[in-house]
């Protein structure tokens, strides 16, 4: 494989967007414009704040859409620009989230006009009992719309829906500024685009011309090539999420099969050779490995279309060779797999999972189609699925999912023995359900533990169905709504109740943990009589400090989650039953249906951090497992055993997203027979249900040595929720998780 110009720039790329004098802040977005920018072009983030703030003030009583439109104009408009031979894509000096201020300002006005809803929501943050938000960080565009229409395109269709309701007497003031703010948003898009075709045009280097005329074709109508398709993307992510504060949460209806057709036609036309749009597709890859957002950016490759057939193509393998050729983890993959997957790519994969560069996660079909059909898309809606954000699926061009809600099932434990009250922040967050001195059974110490968690499942959808409502107002989205059939069919914000499928999803955090705990009251307390409930409880007020013995018979309770054991899953295929009935299908207050989840972000570290101590031998502060995963060094009796605990939950159920994570020791991975152990693991989860694997392949001491002499392993990776970090980026804590359960192999 050949990179001519990559390999001078490919520094230049890497650091592009790194140099900054705010504070780093590894959890936030890292959209760092970086390096100066011709000032001629524009304003620097200063003057763009306080203009801002001017047009703000000018424009008082102009509607939230128009103004929200409005203020992302001016920074398009005003912002620097920069086209330069380092770089076949475009720069944006403000990618700062300049709007976001406002947006924060209006979400607060939102909020609180819910009342004791709002101080609800701000008692369970506070106390990690549910992490809670208005989220606008998982939308995906109508890619398809996009690329037929173009930006200017997508402008007149916009134009042409006011028009309808204009001749026939419907538009109304508010659906006049729905159109407004959209004609203003692409107007401004379009003319950002004109600003650097000019700029270009004046300032000749070995890339302009051929940037130059991409960027007119783009000002003036769709992609023709497949340079100007990735150009659009790249642009369109840009502006929404870094301006308008909409997350892209895909790359694309597929990578692979969003571009195909220009791929062919290029090729065919001889418009680009194989090897120049390789080079092409590695400059645009680069650009997210740049930017560096902490949890990564997705994209997804392959699928099956309706005739059965894989959708894995000549440009599926050409993508995966750019990117392992890269040596880089951000984007990050998703692979849409089936048992028509071709052999050569999964061996492929799963040889670059082995060599470390594992930024892919397998997002099995037939589970996922399972998963989206349960809420009403018939079968050619699932099969045509997007994957966005780390594995979630949804139904394309026509499902806004939100992810406001963050249950920690593990407080829920807690409150039990609290009889609702919050020790960390001294209030009463949690319903009192008697003292556990009383409860005579493990039937009434599992009644409490239901109810506490039903509490707090019912309560954050009633906190969401109070502002969910009205997020077009925290968070207008007209460079959005613009893309998508069913919002400007409504003449309504795309995050009303204008897509067919407005759905919120409900994850929860920490199951195995959960599982594990309750099932160690049942064992230590009734079971062997052990200890009772009293100087249980008193040993978790004490962080099991001079309880040291019987935290030890806790952690070694024989039932723990991911072990095949079959009392313990009969108990954990009915508490997921529990959250998954109470979630699914519940109608929510946009015209959609809630969807669950065991997917935690990072919330299994942050309300961790918050929980106190469990009866699983679990302390004070520390994580606890993630997505259908065991807790930490707690599945003892290998990895079949394990994918046999979590296909007995019906990973399907799970109807916004379900992911396992597997990890192996690097013996168990090698040579030939690895490979096929790797196939068969992934065989075996999809055969059964499962939606979503990813892998860590990991030696204990390889580990110990990183810890130790970091600057010998600046490349390591690792799989965390649903995205890679850099070993050398945790935190010593976060390390010492991993190297507990590698210890486990």
């Amino acid at each position: 494989m050949k990179f001519v110009a990559l390999n001078e720039d490919r520094n230049y790329l890497e650091n592009k967007y790194h140099k900054t004098t705010e504070p780093f802040d590894g959890y936030k977005r890292r959209n760092y414009h970086g390096y100066e920018y011709d000032p001629s072009t524009g304003l620097d983030d200063e003057g763009i704040v306080l203009g801002l703030e001017k047009l703000e003030n000018d424009l008082q009583g102009t509607s939230r859409s128009v103004l929200k439109a409005k203020l992302v104009e001016y920074v398009l408009q005003n912002t620097r620009i920069d086209v330069n031979e380092h770089d076949y894509f475009v720069g944006f000096y403000t990618w700062g989230r300049v709007v976001e201020k406002y947006i924060n300002k209006w979400k607060t006005e939102v909020l609180e006009s819910t009342g004791e809803f709002d101080k609800l929501m701000k008692d369970f943050n506070a106390a990690g009992a549910v992490s809670m938000w208005p989220d606008f960080d998982h939308v995906v565009p109508d890619f398809e719309a996009l690329m037929a229409l173009g930006f200017p395109g997508i402008k007149k269709r916009a134009q042409q829906y006011r028009a309808e309701r204009e001749l026939n007497g419907t538009l109304t003031e508010e659906q006049k500024d729905y159109f407004e703010a959209i004609d203003i948003t692409y107007g401004a898009i379009i003319d950002i685009i004109d600003r650097m075709y000019t700029y270009a045009k004046a300032h000749p280097h070995s890339k302009s011309e051929k940037i130059a005329q991409c960027l007119l074709n783009l000002k003036n109508g769709a992609p023709t090539n497949i340079y100007e398709a990735m150009q659009l993307i790249y642009i369109y992510f840009i502006i929404s999420d870094g301006i308008e504060c909409c997350q892209v949460r895909s790359l694309g209806h597929g990578l692979d099969n969003t571009l195909y057709p220009y791929y062919l036609k290029d090729l065919e036309n001889g418009t680009f050779t194989q090897d120049e749009i390789k080079e092409l597709l590695a400059y645009f890859l680069m650009q997210w490995s740049a930017i560096g957002n902490v949890m990564g950016q997705p994209m997804y490759l392959g699928g099956t279309d309706k005739n059965g057939e894989t959708k894995f193509n000549q440009l599926s393998r050409d993508i995966i060779d750019v990117y392992e050729y890269l040596g880089i983890f951000d984007p990050k993959i998703q692979i849409k797999v089936n048992t028509n997957t071709p052999e050569d790519i999964l061996n492929k994969l799963f040889k670059m999972i082995r060599d470390g560069k594992n930024s892919f996660v397998f997002c099995c079909e037939p589970g996922m189609i399972k998963s989206v059909m349960s809420y009403g898309a018939t079968y050619e809606e699932a099969l045509d699925m997007d994957i966005r954000g780390c594995y979630e699926p949804g139904v394309r061009a026509t499902e806004v999912t939100t992810a406001p809600i963050y249950v920690n099932a593990l407080k829920a434990v807690e409150y039990v023995f609290s009889n609702g009250f919050d020790k960390r922040t001294q209030k009463q967050v949690g319903i009192k359900t008697g003292s556990v001195e009383n409860f005579k059974s493990f039937e009434d110490f599992y009644n409490a533990f239901l109810k506490q968690w039903e509490y707090l499942i019912e309560t954050s959808m009633k906190i969401t169905d109070a502002y969910e409502p009205y997020l077009y107002k925290i968070n207008p989205s007209p460079m959005y709504s613009a893309t998508v059939k069913h919002s400007l069919e409504k003449a309504r914000d795309g995050y009303q109740d204008t897509a067919k499928f407005s759905n919120t999803a409900v994850l929860c955090t920490g199951i195995a943990t959960t599982v594990d705990a309750v099932m160690a009251v049942k064992w230590l307390v009734f079971d062997k009589n052990e200890t009772t409930l009293e100087e249980l409880k008193s040993a978790l007020d004490n962080d099991w400090v001079g309880y040291e013995l019987l935290r030890a018979k806790a952690l070694s309770c024989p039932h723990k989650y991911g072990n095949d054991d079959s009392k313990t899953d009969l108990y954990a295929e009915a508490m997921v039953s529990y959250f998954t009935n109470k979630v699914n299908n519940r109608p929510n207050a946009r015209g959609g249906v809630y969807k669950s989840s065991p997917h935690p972000a990072m919330m299994f570290k942050w309300q961790g951090a918050k929980t106190q101590a469990t009866p699983d031998g679990r302390k004070f502060g520390e994580e606890m497992s993630k997505n259908t995963s065991p807790t930490i060094a707690m599945d003892k009796n290998g990895v079949t055993a394990l994918i046999r605990s979590v296909v007995n939950l019906h990973p399907y159920r799970f109807t916004e997203d379900s992911c396992l994570d597997i990890m192996l020791h690097p013996s168990a991975v090698k040579g030939d027979e690895g490979i096929l152990t790797m196939r068969a693991l992934l065989d075996t989860y999809l055969k059964n249900g499962g939606q979503s694997m990813q892998f860590n392949i990991f030696n204990v001491d390889h580990l110990r040595d990183a810890q130790k002499n970091p600057e010998k392993y600046k490349n390591l990776q690792v799989r965390v929720c649903g995205w890679n970090n850099l070993w050398n980026d945790l935190t010593y804590e976060e390390q010492e998780a991993y190297i507990k359960r590698a210890e486990n192999l």
